[in-house]
């Protein structure tokens, strides 16, 4: 597994948010759901996206965005223009006055708008990431992603519309997975753009050496892993990895794992039957206590005081 596999496992959807939106001119929505990503595939017409104070940028049919959460934002069919619906958490919507819309605006199966055949027409889909290994492809995101319909050359598109408009048994892990294909594309296309700003552990993979030692890492974290077994299996000596990998990753390889390791854990940890002794092994601690020493050190708080502060949030 390399790390964009390692990431992009983490926020996978189940029971997604997801619908068609099809609106005609004039329409502006207040988009307040706190959805930490949310993916607007364009099927047609247009659509502006911007933040209070900030620049508004269009998409054209074809396009795919990527907005990142949680602060509101605007999408409307022409830049400026004033919202006359708000989108609350939930996917609840109501007028700026909080009179409800659901009953008004709901035209069908996952269909939502004010015209059946409006000349505006997309597919939102919003991730809920409340774990660390979201959160580290949530940095690597700018705060809008715009991919134009060239460079995001896939039918997934049109699978996913196909399958948003019926209703049959199964539909929510189809919508699910062709959700998750979508946005690994999106965000590869995203990083393999010309000129990226790509994060550094993804550039790193082109490197035959230090793309092969993260690959070894993120494939089995819980491996003893030391720069000395690393180095043997990429072939190469323990000064050129060491030099190499922190070169193109920006930390050493140990530093590295541990801080993969600990983003596992962390995840682990908010699940309910999870053990501190079952998570250190799953991650890679002979013992409980090498596991809390290493979450505290980092992390500041133990794994038990991070599992009870999670579970109330």
């Amino acid at each position: 597994m390399d790390a964009l596999s390692g990431l992009l496992d983490g926020p996978r959807a189940r029971g997604a948010f997801l619908l068609r939106a099809t609106l005609e001119a004039p329409w502006s929505m207040r988009v307040q759901d706190r959805a930490p990503l949310t993916l607007v595939a364009l099927l047609r017409g247009h659509a502006w996206v911007w933040r209070d104070g900030g620049e508004p940028t269009r998409g054209d049919a074809g396009d795919v965005m990527l907005v990142r959460g949680p602060d509101p934002y605007f999408v409307a069919d022409a830049p400026g223009r004033r919202p006359d619906i708000v989108i609350h958490p939930g996917g609840r919507c109501a007028a700026p006055d909080g009179r409800e819309l659901h009953d008004e605006l709901m035209l069908g199966v996952r269909t939502w708008g004010t015209a059946a055949d409006g000349a505006h027409q997309m597919l939102v889909g919003a991730y809920q990431m409340d774990g660390e290994i979201g959160r580290r492809l949530l940095e690597a995101l700018p705060p809008l992603a715009v991919m134009p319909a060239d460079a995001v050359d896939t039918p997934l598109v049109g699978l996913l519309g196909a399958e948003t408009a019926v209703d049959r048994p199964g539909q929510q892990v189809m919508l699910d997975r062709l959700l998750d294909l979508l946005l690994i594309t999106v965000v590869r296309a995203w990083f393999d753009r010309a000129g990226a700003d790509a994060p550094a552990w993804y550039r790193a993979h082109a490197d035959p050496v230090v793309g092969r030692a993260l690959r070894l890492i993120h494939d089995d974290p819980a491996h003893p892993w030391t720069v000395a077994s690393l180095a043997a299996r990429t072939g190469v000596s323990r000064a050129t990895l060491a030099r190499r990998f922190t070169a193109l990753v920006g930390e050493p390889p140990m530093t590295y794992l541990t801080g993969w390791r600990l983003a596992l854990a962390a995840d682990l940890l908010r699940e309910p039957d999870a053990t501190v002794e079952e998570v250190a092994r799953r991650v890679g601690y002979g013992t409980p206590f090498a596991l809390s020493a290493a979450f505290k050190r980092v992390r500041g708080v133990s794994p038990r005081e991070f599992r009870a502060r999670a579970r109330t949030t």
